[in-house]
């Protein structure tokens, strides 16, 4: 579909949230980038699997685990934010990850996320790899999204992002260098530690 009319340039999340469609669409800062077809199957079974794993790690623990499609709305001053105390006009990026881990339920309304969720994981596929790894990446890094972990189904690897420095002062927040594990390895997290999944579980030759 064309996108809607507009007198301005850059989207709010008020207009993407009025968008009458089928389509899925994502905001980063203010430019709509329109989501890829149907991920492949391959792309769905690794989603699962690492879904799975994390839903049964995190059922008894205070944080929610959200697959795609699930609206995160990143402020565009980028503080720790409720869902009652940011105004849809005035936030220009709206994302929809992989997969979401959310630890502070403040944050959580009927229509998502506010703010930077604690972990949020991207698999890659061919028509998504460079914005997941280039301007995802940073913006996670700039919205204090602690962790950031990208999937290659195909490589059969996960790298693993962690903020140095974590704070609410995005200028002092960097992500590290990334952490390769390969499907040999057990993935385990910098902030959660006793989350352990083993990647034989998630990549299995298909």
């Amino acid at each position: 579909m064309a996108l809607p009319q507009q007198s301005h340039t850059a989207y709010s999340y008020a207009d993407y949230f009025s968008w009458d469609d089928q389509e899925r669409w994502e905001l980063i800062n203010g430019e709509a980038w329109a989501m890829s077809p149907a991920p492949s199957r391959l792309h769905q079974a690794v989603l699962s699997r690492i879904f799975y794993a994390l839903f049964d790690h995190f059922k008894e623990k205070n944080c929610e685990v959200y697959p795609a499609p699930f609206d995160v709305r990143l402020p565009d001053t980028p503080k720790t934010k409720t869902a009652d105390d940011t105004e849809d006009i005035a936030i220009t990026t709206v994302v929809q990850p992989d997969i979401s881990v959310i630890c502070d339920r403040k944050k959580l309304d009927d229509r998502g996320c506010v703010g930077a969720p604690d972990l949020v994981i991207e698999i890659l596929s061919p028509s998504t790899a460079a914005k997941d790894l280039k301007v995802k990446r940073l913006l996670y890094e700039q919205h204090g999204v602690t962790e950031y972990w990208l999937l290659h189904p195909t490589d059969k690897i996960a790298m693993l992002y962690t903020l140095i420095n974590n704070s609410q002062n995005s200028q002092e927040s960097q992500y590290g260098k990334a952490r390769v594990v390969d499907r040999n390895d057990v993935l385990t997290s910098d902030q959660f530690d006793q989350l352990q999944i083993a990647l034989a579980s998630v990549f299995i030759d298909e």
